[in-house]
């Protein structure tokens, strides 16, 4: 992808203009992207939907080296790996890597997102987010925390931080 502004963006306001910078871009020319769900159905660019990020192209891999099977799906489209969100101008923004996304009741939690919402909070110095096995859920996170030097933030302190940030459903059942 390539980060540059179109005719359509240049119109917008200094801070939409600003905010379209800090995503990854657009899809180089001849490369497609689009988001699909678990169940490969293709999603929305709103910019708000999550999904895995897929590209096509002449110059999109079709097999890894030394493999005899191609890696794309019955449509031609390679699966990245990455979690991320198309905005209505195709603006791609990455939110997490398909690996270290937490699949809790059939939603999916950025752990990225999860982890960068408790470090702001003015006691904690690190922030790690893992799934954790739920027998109702499937996976719920684990935030695990290094608090600041001197610090010893408070469990409830540190979800109310995070009420209102992240998605109720979001929120660790557990912090360590």
């Amino acid at each position: 992808s390539l980060n540059r502004p179109t005719m359509q963006t240049k119109k917008l306001s200094e801070a939409e203009q600003l905010s379209l910078a800090l995503k990854q871009g657009r899809p180089l020319y001849g490369v497609e992207a689009c988001l699909k769900d678990s169940d490969g159905i293709v999603l929305e660019n709103d910019g708000k939907t999550q999904g895995r990020l897929m590209v096509r192209g002449p110059w999109v891999l079709r097999r890894y080296y030394g493999e005899d099977e191609d890696c794309l799906d019955a449509e031609g489209w390679f699966d990245t790996g990455d979690i991320a969100n198309i905005d209505q101008y195709g603006f791609i923004q990455l939110t997490d890597r398909a690996k270290d996304i937490i699949k809790s009741g059939g939603e999916w939690i950025s752990s990225v997102q999860l982890e960068n919402a408790a470090s702001e909070h003015e006691d904690v110095d690190l922030a790690a987010v893992i799934a954790i096995a739920n027998k109702k859920w499937g996976e719920r996170p684990l935030l695990v925390i290094h608090p600041k030097h001197g610090k010893s933030p408070d469990t409830g302190d540190i979800i109310h931080f995070l009420t209102g940030v992240v998605a109720k459903w979001w929120l660790p059942e557990q912090i360590v």
